[in-house]
């Protein structure tokens, strides 16, 4: 049995190389420009290139378009009323207006989450309204012109089938 003393000890053979040491002269093998390539930003001490740099192009994230916010999920999407033009939704000698008539009659033109009357404008006549919201001064003026208002709730329903 052979003894190994600490000092007999060596890394196996090819094991360990020496250190490149660049730029030590042509026969070094990487010398004068040491392995920079000539001239140009990346030959240069302290070079680093900016995240998302593209060499002077211009950036991916400077060519996408911007989208400034996030769409908001399940917005609804209401057929919007003022007062003042109610009488545009009836029909000839129809005094009650409920969102069934609104889709029978054709006057909205896709289809809506519910019905909402604003308050700009004054009321030609005195019609009776189902709607889902009403605004509070929407509401003074019809009941003042001897409307009634009556406020309904839109049913999933009604609201998967359209």
């Amino acid at each position: 049995m052979m003894v190994l003393f600490v000092h007999d000890i060596q890394p196996n053979k090819g094991s360990n190389r020496k250190r490149m040491r660049k730029g030590r002269g042509i026969a070094s093998g990487s010398g004068k420009t040491a392995n920079r390539g000539n001239n140009g930003e990346g030959q240069r001490s302290g070079r680093s290139s900016k995240r998302g740099f593209e060499g002077g192009q211009m950036p991916l994230y400077r060519r996408i378009p911007k989208f400034r916010t996030f769409p908001r999920p399940n917005v609804r999407n209401w057929l919007e009323i003022n007062v003042g033009e109610l009488h545009r939704y009836m029909g000839e000698g129809v005094t009650t207006l409920t969102y069934a008539a609104l889709i029978e009659s054709g006057k909205m033109k896709r289809a809506h989450d519910g019905v909402r009357i604003l308050g700009t404008g004054t009321p030609q006549g005195k019609f009776s309204i189902q709607c889902h919201y009403i605004t509070p001064g929407a509401k003074e003026k019809l009941e003042a012109a001897g409307g009634k208002v009556e406020m309904v709730e839109l049913p999933l329903k009604q609201l998967l089938a359209l």
